[in-house]
């Protein structure tokens, strides 16, 4: 079977503020793929994301989304920003949260209550939170407000998952939860999915490549092809090393 590009990169420069952020990238991401996105703060991984939602435009070289140009609003894209943790006093419920995927916060527009309220519950119970969904927001816990921003990015019935550091300030449970949750949306939907984290460890059984940026420029392909020291130290321009330890991989020497 062919696969079904739903990313496509070709020679991709971006600049932001007069400095190069990403130089020459080039790279393709097909249907039903799971990448991890890796690198040092201020390699262009959310910058990236954000190329490919059309709210940043490439100076040079081309961005396709499903076979046309990079576009804001565009709905076969699912976008879960940086999670920040919501205020205890909150009062939005959970329900709430997720319905401004369908209210215009980020695009849709209003839908009538009965489907509107089918639609929202559909996804609550997609990413298990469907006990949540008249709980006021603020009295839930990180893990539980990231499956929210899951199910918000799922409302429009994307093709392509974008999600921005999602396993941030959780612990080692919570993050097995959110990795779970997301391979399954991954397999199930059959939608490629790009997700930023700074540890691949948690992501090393399920992720299909790896795309590590730095320096401006970036490696893809399997952990094993990408995730070694020869690999790295060409990205970072100075020696690295990657170290296998307790079945987890630590990349020392290189920039934090």
């Amino acid at each position: 079977m062919t696969a079904v590009s739903v990313v496509e990169l070709e020679g991709v420069r971006i600049r932001l503020g007069g400095r190069t952020i990403l130089e020459d990238i080039s790279m393709t991401v097909n249907e039903g793929e799971f990448i991890v996105m890796l690198g040092p703060n201020g390699a262009g991984k959310s910058t990236l994301l954000k190329t490919l939602l059309g709210l940043i435009k490439p100076s040079a070289g081309m961005v396709r989304v499903l076979g046309r140009p990079a576009r804001r609003g565009n709905k076969d894209i699912g976008y879960a920003p940086q999670h920040r943790t919501l205020e205890a006093d909150l009062a939005l419920r959970a329900r709430d949260v997720v319905g401004f995927g369908l209210d215009g916060n980020h695009w849709g527009v209003g839908l009538p209550n009965p489907k509107r309220k089918g639609l929202i519950d559909d996804v609550l119970r997609e990413v298990d939170a469907l006990n949540l969904a008249n709980v006021p927001v603020g009295q839930l816990s990180g893990g539980e407000q990231q499956r929210l921003l899951i199910a918000q990015a799922l409302l429009t019935n994307p093709r392509l998952l974008l999600l921005d550091e999602p396993l941030a300030n959780l612990d080692i449970s919570r993050e097995g939860e959110i990795v779970a949750l997301v391979t399954r949306v991954c397999r199930d939907r059959n939608v490629a999915v790009m997700l930023v984290s700074h540890d691949i460890n948690p992501l090393l059984p399920v992720v299909d490549r790896v795309l590590y940026m730095a320096n401006g420029h970036s490696a893809l392909g399997t952990s094993d092809e990408v995730v070694t020291s020869q690999s790295l130290s060409q990205l970072y321009g100075s020696p690295v090393e990657v170290v296998q330890a307790l079945n987890r991989l630590f990349v020392v020497g290189a920039e934090t």
